[in-house]
């Protein structure tokens, strides 16, 4: 026994755990070993903090670091980025009303200003990163299911407010949105919603007016190309999907001003040669039909002379007859025959409102028809 005894001594003494105990192994008591405990935590964060600084500086002052910040690509990125705040400005800053007025005396909307800086690529940054958002947005409607994707974090945001809410209520008598809803909900401030109003009312505007100037041929060049897009689309639709027709306007809708503004000079050399050729051709088509109309009416008065000389002989032969066989006497038939060589004539005064003077105008020819 004796032995085991002195065993036991000789073991090796292990530190004591405790954090509450001191160091003969007594508990020091618990609001001075939560001091000790909490110096500590806050002295290990301010050592992490300190070598998390030391370390991001470090990074930030390597030379590659510092090649890549202050070198060319990022002096490069920066101009960049500079140009297209200036561009996007400078599209925000085109939105006035055009000095120029409609065929009918109205001035037009901002939007055409707008859109006629856009995509007129007086500011080529903005305009290419506003096809890109086109395009990207076409594609995306196209292939992800943005519908359900809504559907779904909805479904999301609100089942997990709500199971927040309960098992706040639950345990700490008070629910998580409850302590994070604000004092006062978010309202839209009149003014904004005004000026939303007169940009919409815009925007409406412009569409309206572009397509009544198209219909009325102000600019024959629109009208013709809206016959041509009309056209393509009413036989591309048979074979292309929607959102393939909406790629390809928004393509012509943003290059064909391009193409037209990078090689204006040639294709206004050929615009007017086809000018002049439709106007020459109008003019002979004009100078035939005039030719053809005189002659028709060349035509047309030597028939009419002809017929009325076989009138007049045929008259002759009738009134020489009629004296001859004793029907009529010869002053008779020279007063017939100067009647009706007169033109006909509408009676001088109204039937109606003068009978008198109308059956006295009767009365006179009378006598004639009497000698027949």
């Amino acid at each position: 026994m004796a032995d085991y005894a002195q065993q036991q001594q000789q073991q090796q003494q292990y530190p004591n755990l405790n954090p509450y105990s001191g160091a003969n192994g007594q508990n020091t008591g618990s609001f001075g070993s939560n001091a000790s405990t909490s110096q500590q935590v806050e002295g290990t964060k301010n050592t992490m903090m300190s070598k998390a600084q030391s370390a991001m500086d470090s990074v930030q002052n390597h030379p590659a670091v510092q090649n890549i910040q202050n070198g060319p690509m990022a002096d490069k990125a920066r101009q960049e980025t500079a140009q297209v705040q200036g561009e996007f400005s400078n599209l925000a800053n085109s939105r006035q009303t055009p000095d120029t007025q409609t065929a009918t005396g109205q001035s037009l909307t901002h939007y055409h200003s707008l859109f006629y800086t856009l995509l007129s690529w007086e500011n080529p940054r903005a305009t290419a990163i506003s096809y890109a958002a086109i395009v990207l947005a076409i594609f995306a409607s196209r292939y992800l299911p943005i519908v359900r994707y809504g559907l779904r974090l909805t479904w999301i945001v609100t089942g997990i407010t709500a199971a927040a809410e309960i098992a706040g209520r639950m345990v700490f008598d008070q629910g998580f949105a409850s302590k994070m809803r604000p004092k006062k909900y978010y309202t839209i401030p009149r003014e904004t919603l005004e000026s939303s109003l007169e940009d919409l009312e815009q925007l409406i505007n412009f569409f309206v007016i572009e397509v009544q100037r198209i219909v009325f041929a102000e600019n024959i060049y629109a009208t013709v190309g809206a016959f041509a897009s009309a056209l393509t689309t009413y036989f591309l639709i048979k074979v292309t999907p929607a959102w393939g027709l909406a790629l390809i306007f928004a393509t012509v809708i943003y290059f064909v001003p391009l193409v037209y503004i990078s090689n204006k000079e040639l294709i206004d050399s050929h615009l007017e040669n086809a000018g002049n050729i439709v106007s020459q051709q109008s003019q002979q088509v004009r100078d035939l039909a005039s030719q053809h109309t005189s002659k028709a009416m060349e035509v047309g008065s030597q028939t009419i002379n002809q017929y009325s000389n076989k009138a007049k002989e045929m008259m002759g032969q009738t009134k020489g007859k009629a004296v001859e066989q004793g029907i009529v006497s010869q002053e008779t038939a020279d007063q017939t025959e100067q009647s009706l060589r007169q033109a006909p004539s509408a009676p001088a005064m109204d039937p109606a409102h003068n009978p008198a003077g109308f059956q006295a105008q009767q009365g006179r020819a009378e006598p004639m028809a009497a000698q027949y």
